[in-house]
């Protein structure tokens, strides 16, 4: 009997020797690959001084995705070096001028074509040349205002809802939901004859146009609702002219929705999956504040307001965006370094500028340099009242005075010799 135990307790202490070799196995593989890892990743840090950090980053998960070796790892980290020392710009490199020229010349190119259907019929937006201009001269506000609109919770997936949230958004005035206004001459007073069915699309009612009216009727002016489709707002003013002025203002007298948004249009984007509201015209702030609006993905065309709204970084971002996406629409293929620096140009001093004399050109610290540009005696004369003085820091102006090296390319590096005098 005794030794029957023994042989089962050594039959168990070998069964537990075999386990224990197979997990080793496993984990001298699973060492095998960490050692892989950390060895590409000491290859790829070995040159962190001279490729940034995402593309370091972005090597690093390609080598790993495509389970490279450490020879294969290495002829391709040494090539991406390579190409990435070929794609930096030369030191003295004249890259504004580079960036002036990659923009202008495909510009010149492009179509005069002024509209374009945003995908809905309601909406035309301004594209091509006129828009680059737009963008350049930094308009206060764009000549075709639009915004898209991202939903969140139940009004993503919901038509309904979705639509609820549009009737909030869309600016309804008393001219909208008026079939007629008529002057009163005898009374002194505004009749409005309402559109019951505009009054339901809407989500208005007569107390709805008769509160507008309170706001504005003043001291004198009285407000009454006849029946569910009339409200008479007498006046209290004595002067046809008056009487007229007030007529006028009526019509464009809020009732609900936000300033700014003439029209909204739902529509189903497959490649999302969710419902979109594009909006005519433009309110950043109001629309952000809405109940139901994804505050990080809805954006508008308007560049000041993003300033305004969401910080001078925001801003830079929106024109390298708006600018690129005009030059795509018109297949031109400019690279987006080139914008980059017209948007940082553009941003620099923390406010939306313009590349014109009252903004880049003309806010230049060199005054041959700013007269050069446009407004030539203007400029000088106001140096000369100043006492301004010219550093000829630029290329403008050494190009001007005519000095010899020029600060560009081989002219911007200062060559010293070191010459023993004591040598026969």
């Amino acid at each position: 009997m005794p030794r029957s135990k023994k042989k089962k307790s050594k039959s168990k202490k070998t069964s537990m020797v075999k386990k224990r070799g197979k997990k080793s196995i496993k984990e001298e593989k699973v060492e095998e690959e960490g050692d892989l890892k950390g060895h590409i990743y000491s290859l790829v840090e070995k040159y962190s001084s001279i490729l940034p950090d995402n593309v370091r980053q972005e090597l690093l998960e390609k080598i790993q995705a495509y389970g490279l070796s450490i020879e294969e790892a290495t002829e391709v980290i040494e090539e991406v070096v390579r190409r990435y020392k070929r794609a930096i710009i030369d030191p003295g490199e004249a890259v504004g001028m580079v960036a002036a020229q990659s923009i202008g010349e495909p510009s010149t190119q492009m179509t005069l074509r002024t509209f374009h259907f945003a995908g809905v019929r309601e909406f035309n937006i301004t594209l091509g040349l006129p828009r680059l201009i737009e963008l350049v001269d930094a308009k206060r506000t764009p000549s075709t205002p639009i915004m898209q609109i991202y939903l969140e919770g139940e009004a993503r997936k919901d038509r309904e809802k979705a639509l609820e949230v549009a009737r909030k958004i869309k600016l309804t005035i008393i001219e909208d939901v008026s079939r007629n206004i008529i002057i009163d001459y005898l009374n002194y007073a505004v009749i409005i004859e309402l559109d019951p069915e505009m009054l339901e699309n809407r989500g208005v009612t007569a107390r709805d146009v008769a509160k507008a009216l309170n706001r504005i009727k003043g001291k004198r002016g009285k407000v009454e609702i006849q029946n569910s489709n009339t409200v008479v707002f007498y006046t209290g003013v004595e002067d046809i002219s008056k009487l007229r002025r007030i007529r006028d203002r009526i019509l464009s007298l809020r009732l609900k929705g936000i300033k700014g948004i003439v029209n909204t249009v739902v529509r189903y984007e497959e490649s999302l999956g969710e419902y979109v509201i594009v909006a005519e015209g433009s309110n950043l702030a109001a629309v952000l504040s809405l109940e139901g609006v994804d505050a990080k993905r809805t954006r508008t065309n308007n560049v000041h307001e993003i300033m305004e709204v969401l910080g001078i970084e925001a801003a830079r971002t929106a024109i390298i965006e708006e600018m690129k996406n005009v030059l795509e629409e018109q297949g031109l293929d400019v690279d987006i370094r080139h914008i980059m620096l017209v948007a940082d140009a553009m941003t620099l001093t923390g406010r939306v500028r313009q590349v014109g004399r009252h903004g880049i050109a003309g806010e230049k610290s060199s005054v041959l340099a700013r007269a050069a540009f446009e407004v030539t005696v203007r400029h000088l004369v106001e140096a000369a009242l100043r006492g301004e003085s010219d550093d000829l820091r630029g290329v403008a102006e050494n190009v001007i005075v005519g000095s010899t090296p020029i600060p560009i390319g081989t002219g911007i590096v200062k060559l010293l010799m070191k010459y023993d005098f004591n040598k026969k």
